[in-house]
C-alpha cells in the first residue's frame, strides 16, 4: 500500500521494485495478489490505459479521470469535467446497473511536446524534430492490443 501511495499510476512491475528495495525478495505473484485484493476491498484503484500495463493509484474517495502521454505513457489525474456530460450516462443501459463511467484524455504531455513531433504513417511511428505541429494520427486498423504493444515499444525506442 506505501508503494502504491507513494508514486501515483504505478506499475504492478514499480510495485514489486519498491516493495524489494524496502523489505528485500517478494515475487511478482505475490504483488499481484497483494493489489488484486487491495482492488477488490476498495483501497486502491486499478486503470489500464490501452496498450499500456495496468496501473494503480490510492485516489479512490472520488470520480476522476486521467490525461496519458501517447509518446511516453505518463498519466496525470484530471478532475471531473464541470457542467452537462451526456457522454457520462447511457443512452440505453441494456439492463446494466451502471456504477461508473471512465473517461480517458490521450494526448502529448507538456515534456514530449517541447522534445518531438509523433508522426504516425502506415501503422509506423516517426520522431521528428521539435515542432509545434499537432499529432497526426491514422486510426488503427487492425485492432489489436498487440499491433497497439509494438507500437509503444517502437516509440520507447526511439525517444
Amino acid at each position: 500500500m506505501r508503494a502504491v501511495s507513494s508514486e501515483p499510476h504505478i506499475t504492478a512491475d514499480a510495485v514489486a521494485d519498491a516493495v524489494r528495495a524496502e523489505i528485500g525478495a517478494i515475487s511478482l505473484q505475490s504483488v499481484y495478489d497483494a493489489l488484486s485484493v487491495l482492488v477488490t476491498e476498495g483501497l486502491i484503484r486499478r486503470i489500464q490505459p490501452a496498450g499500456s500495463p495496468a496501473r494503480f493509484e490510492d485516489r479512490v474517495g472520488d470520480n476522476h479521470h486521467h490525461l496519458i502521454c501517447r509518446v511516453c505513457g505518463r498519466v496525470v489525474d484530471v478532475d471531473c469535467s464541470v457542467g452537462k456530460a451526456p457522454c457520462l450516462t447511457a443512452h440505453d443501459d441494456n439492463g446494466y446497473q451502471i456504477d461508473e463511467a471512465e473517461v480517458a484524455y490521450w494526448g502529448r504531455c507538456p515534456d514530449c511536446q517541447g522534445k518531438s513531433k509523433v508522426r504516425a504513417t502506415r501503422g509506423t511511428v516517426r520522431l521528428t524534430a521539435p515542432a509545434k505541429a499537432s499529432v497526426v494520427k491514422k486510426p488503427d486498423t487492425t485492432g489489436t492490443r498487440r499491433s497497439r504493444q509494438r507500437t509503444q515499444k517502437r516509440i520507447a525506442r526511439n525517444k
